[in-house]
C-alpha cells in the first residue's frame, strides 16, 4: 500500500474527523490522525501503545484483498519507519518538564507537524480524532488514555 493510498475500512472513521475537524479532504484528515496519534503515543508506555493498537486492530471487511483489512490501527502505528521505531524504543515523555509535552506543546504539534489548514483549529482537530477514536475503544482503553493526557488535552478527550 502506498503513501497516499487510503484503506477501505478506514474510509468512514476518517469521514468521522474530516466532518468534525472541519476539514477539506480525507487525506487530510488521515495526516492529521496519525499526527494526533503520533503525539498521543509519546505520552503512553509501550504497553499501552500495544493495548490500544490491538482494539483498533479490528478489520471491518473481510476479503482476500489484505488491504481492505486494515483496522484503524494502520493510522495508530506512524508510517516513518524511524518514529514507528523509536516509540518502541524511548520511554514516554512526561505532560511536564522539558522535555515534556504540555497542553500548549500538544496542540502547537498537531499545527505544524500536520499542516493545519487555515480554516480549523488544533483544539478543532484533536477533539475530532479523539470522538472518532473513542467510538472504536473500551471504556477501559479510554480511561487508560485519559490518564496519560495533559490538562486541557484530557478535557477535549472527555469531552469528545
Amino acid at each position: 500500500m502506498s503513501a497516499s493510498d487510503i484503506a477501505q475500512d478506514n474510509i468512514p472513521f476518517l469521514e468521522k474527523v474530516m466532518r468534525a475537524g472541519n476539514l477539506q479532504d480525507i487525506y487530510e484528515a488521515r495526516d492529521l490522525s496519525e499526527v494526533v496519534y503520533r503525539t498521543m503515543r509519546d505520552l503512553m508506555p509501550k504497553n499501552t501503545i500495544e493495548r490500544v493498537s490491538s482494539e483498533l486492530d479490528k478489520p471491518t471487511i473481510y476479503t482476500e484483498d489484505k488491504t481492505l483489512q486494515d483496522g484503524i490501527s494502520d493510522l495508530w502505528e506512524d508510517r516513518n519507519p524511524i518514529v514507528s521505531w523509536l516509540s518502541k524504543i524511548r520511554p514516554p515523555f512526561s505532560s511536564s518538564g522539558i522535555l515534556g509535552i504540555d497542553e500548549e506543546r500538544f496542540i502547537t504539534r498537531i499545527e505544524q507537524e500536520g499542516g493545519m489548514p487555515s480554516n480549523t483549529k488544533g483544539e478543532t482537530v484533536v477533539k475530532a480524532v479523539f470522538s472518532a477514536t473513542k467510538d472504536e475503544l473500551s471504556l477501559e482503553r479510554i480511561q487508560e488514555i485519559a490518564g496519560f493526557l495533559p490538562g486541557k488535552i484530557k478535557e477535549l478527550w472527555n469531552e469528545a
